[in-house]
């Protein structure tokens, strides 16, 4: 896979209907977006199986669905099997995707699975290089307000609902695309919101030039009729926006841009609370939103245009939705609270993200009180291309305690790890320390921390589970002072 083409599939093809994909085996089913294809697949009917490294809560929560899902991989697991979905961190050489090619089976990307999923429904997609799950998550909840009841897959769970798909009742389906491997391409939606087009990725792109063009790529798919909706306040997405126009796109922008046909006024941040004006179309609508940092507003925005101006549905109805949004998994959720230090942990792992989660996260807190930072680089290749928008980002926490390189799908590079942050905050006299483990992050930060303070666990990687532990230890640390 070099320059945003992917060797191994062709996104253009057509879309395989859902029944006519027979039984279907998905490998690595334990996964945040394979996981979700599954459960909805089996939900329509479709004859679903997998197969995972490990007994996940992911994996239980198929099987107790009535999904059979076997621990390993095996050629076995294909007999009676016609459809084979896989993503693209499924290596080439696994077993299972090896007997299926030799076999002559159709295998499918979970992109394309999910697009079999939407059938004839209206589609939403959004993409971005940052907020696009909590924007998809801030539609799915503002289309329930509205009575619209929409189908979704999102990448992180809803939190009152407590999963990240399900198929309703209405004729509106909303998908989270992502743009990592170029699947966002198999969609073909009615309606696209894109957030944002930024440099992230490289490993599969290459170069910012190949993003873009991936996105311009992504846009040309909305149908015909259909509306792309862009951030006026992205570089990336105006320039996207406005090349879309002079195709004869219908485009609608948003964001606090005096040029956005969609304009966010008046923006406020209150005790985590994000409040702003929206006025277009020859309206003015009121906007709160229960989600700290003034990029959920914008993200807000977004959901409230595509309902309003894509979806032609009540913007007082979506608005009220979205003043009662409750979050999503591993999008700053709060894990806990002892001796008044508040844990929080979020999935952010590229730069911008990162500077957007700790300036929401300055915007919470009391003056006074401390942000401390754990911070686990995600990918050599993204800590090397980055290293000074993470320390930028970072910067403004009042502690900072960064872990190792957590490689995922890569192996090591030379010369490349958490350093290369930690040097370049040093240098500007910023409280940066490097640490070996996560036993050791756990003890920095609760040796430090004091009532009102907050502290956030952030990154792609296994950071997830230092939260419970964080609160552990200040539970120990108030019993035995």
């Amino acid at each position: 896979m070099t320059h945003g083409v992917n060797d191994f599939f062709d996104f253009a093809t057509a879309t395989v209907p859902a029944d006519a994909l027979g039984s279907v085996h998905f490998l690595a089913i334990g996964g945040s977006g394979m996981s979700g294809v599954a459960q909805l697949l089996h939900d329509q009917g479709v004859p679903v199986s997998g197969c995972d490294g490990a007994a996940s809560p992911a994996v239980q929560r198929l099987q107790s669905a009535g999904v059979p899902v076997r621990v390993g991989h095996d050629p076995g697991h294909l007999s009676d099997v016609d459809t084979l979905v896989v993503s693209s961190a499924i290596p080439q050489a696994n077993p299972e995707l090896v007997a299926a090619r030799a076999q002559g089976m159709r295998v499918l990307h979970r992109a394309q699975a999910l697009a079999s999923a939407m059938g004839a429904d209206t589609r939403v997609a959004i993409a971005g290089a940052n907020g696009k799950t909590t924007t998809s998550a801030m539609l799915v909840t503002a289309l329930g307000a509205a009575g619209a009841d929409p189908s979704f897959v999102i990448g992180s769970e809803l939190v009152d609902l407590d999963r990240n798909s399900l198929r309703g009742s209405g004729a509106i389906f909303v998908a989270e695309a992502d743009e990592s491997d170029g699947s966002f391409l198999a969609y073909r939606p009615d309606i696209a919101i894109v957030t944002n087009v930024q440099p992230d990725h490289l490993d599969f792109y290459g170069d910012y030039a190949h993003v873009q063009a991936a996105y311009a790529a992504f846009a040309q798919s909305v149908a015909p009729d259909g509306l792309l909706l862009a951030a006026a306040d992205d570089p990336g997405a105006a320039d996207l926006a406005s090349a879309m126009r002079e195709l004869g796109r219908r485009v609608i922008t948003y964001g606090e841009s005096v040029d956005a046909d969609v304009r966010i006024e008046a923006l406020e941040i209150t005790g985590g609370v994000g409040h702003a004006w929206v006025v277009g179309a020859g309206r003015t609508l009121e906007l709160s939103v229960a989600a700290p940092g003034r990029h959920n507003v914008h993200n807000a925005c977004a959901a409230l245009a595509a309902g309003w101006l894509g979806l032609r549905l009540d913007p007082q109805r979506l608005a009220a939705g979205l003043a009662a949004f409750p979050g999503t998994r591993r999008r700053f959720e709060r894990k806990g609270e002892v001796g008044g230090v508040l844990v929080v942990d979020d999935y952010a792992h590229n730069a911008p993200k990162v500077a957007a989660l700790v300036a929401a996260a300055r915007s919470v807190v009391a003056d006074g009180s401390a942000v401390r930072v754990v911070f686990q680089p995600h990918l050599y290749s993204r800590t090397r291309d980055f290293a000074p928008g993470f320390a930028a980002g970072l910067a403004p926490a009042d502690q900072i305690v960064l872990l190792p390189v957590y490689g995922a799908r890569e192996q090591p590079m030379a010369g490349v790890d958490a350093h290369l942050i930690a040097d370049l905050l040093v240098a500007d006299g910023h409280p940066a320390q490097l640490v070996a483990n996560p036993e050791q992050a756990v003890r920095e930060l609760v040796a430090t921390a004091r009532a009102g303070d907050l502290i956030v666990t952030i990154g792609a990687g296994d950071v997830t589970q230092l939260g419970p532990q964080i609160l552990a230890a200040l539970a120990q640390r108030a019993a035995c002072p």
